[in-house]
């Protein structure tokens, strides 16, 4: 059976990022749907991963003489025009039937970092954005050549670093994909242009069975090897993980919860992120996602110890909501809502952001 998705191509009207969810509802197959929108089990730490931001405040500061807020910021040498980012996402062809090429041209557009999953509806070459930068996120697989094909595809296609997902050793046990039997309906060409399957018709559980399950610190050192790139080893929710991640190599810690989608009864992201970059002491950068919806989530996080924040389920909605366009629209919003929370708390810049104390 055909599978029929989004060709919306326009810019979106939001009202904040949480509506979005309902729109996407309306209009996408149930299936897809619950897959995208979908947490583990009870969806207790999706929940939380949001509600954990409430748990902060920020004392506002005023006749300081600021006029606007500058949303500008650096990774390494790559300048960004906003501190947020696209976090990867799998199989975006079931939001819109151009899917991660829609999805790197908003970001594009936005003037951030696009990342392009292993489990993507597109080629990781396909994707790139002219003079954009792009980072590819692995799902490392039990076999090391494929590995190593997948990684050289990467480096050929001009990414930017790699991005090593260690909290997906397999699936947690989403109810949503249970109760629709999902399965894939499109292709993943990064598995099939090495093998001679595509993950077409297979449920999540099955693509998992295929990931090496026994990752240890070492990989990480495999995969700079390989690329001669920076690796941020995204999953991270303990200052000890954060602590052997650095040790074995790692270039960037993203600490994540993967919105909610593993472990059911764990922390917030947010919870974990202050003990974190108190462990990682700015020794390297620090990506954080899980649960942002807001500017002032936004701020909370980079005012805790994140040098850049990743979004993953409102790009997606934004996408199906309105393509390449859309995507943009999410970004412009969140930027709009970050930059009223930066200017009424009195700080003028992203540094000054980080330089904030929060009140418990």
């Amino acid at each position: 059976m055909e599978y029929h998705t989004s060709e919306a191509e326009n810019p979106i009207d939001i009202l904040n990022l949480a509506s979005l969810e309902g729109r996407v509802k309306e209009r996408m197959e149930a299936g897809a749907f619950g897959y995208i929108r979908g947490g583990a089990e009870d969806e207790w730490t999706m929940a939380e991963n949001t509600s954990a931001f409430n748990t902060k405040k920020i004392m506002p500061r005023v006749l300081k003489g600021i006029d606007h807020a500058d949303l500008h910021t650096k990774l390494w040498d790559i300048d960004l025009k906003t501190p947020i980012i696209q976090a990867p996402s799998a199989a975006q062809g079931l939001a819109h039937e151009k899917g991660e090429v829609d999805t790197a041209k908003g970001v594009a557009a936005a003037g951030s970092i696009f990342s392009i999953s292993t489990y993507a509806n597109t080629l990781v070459e396909d994707a790139a954005a002219p003079d954009a930068p792009q980072f590819f996120q692995l799902y490392m697989s039990k076999d090391d050549q494929f590995n190593e094909f997948l990684l050289k595809k990467a480096v050929k296609a001009g990414v930017k670093a790699i991005i090593l997902t260690v909290d997906s050793t397999l699936g947690g046990y989403r109810e949503a994909d249970i109760e629709t039997q999902f399965q894939f309906p499109l292709p993943m060409p990064n598995l099939a242009a090495y093998s001679n399957s595509d993950g077409a018709g297979k449920g999540i559980s099955e693509i998992y069975a295929a990931a090496k399950q026994g990752l240890v610190p070492e990989d990480i050192q495999k995969i700079k090897q390989i690329t001669n790139l920076p690796v941020f080893v995204k999953g991270i929710q303990s200052p000890v993980d954060a602590e052997i991640a650095i040790q074995a190599g790692a270039d960037g810690i993203w600490v994540s919860n993967h919105g909610g989608r593993q472990l059911d009864g764990g922390p917030a992201s947010f919870e974990v992120l202050p003990l974190i970059a108190q462990q990682v002491a700015k020794r390297v950068p620090i990506v954080f996602d899980s649960g942002i919806r807001r500017g002032e989530h936004v701020f909370k996080a980079l005012a805790s110890g994140a040098d850049l924040v990743a979004i993953g389920r409102p790009i997606i909605y934004g996408l199906n909501l309105g393509g390449a366009q859309g995507v943009q629209s999410v970004f412009e919003h969140l930027n709009h809502e970050l930059s009223i929370t930066m200017q009424l708390a009195g700080t003028k810049t992203i540094d000054e952001v980080k330089e904030t104390t929060l009140l418990d």
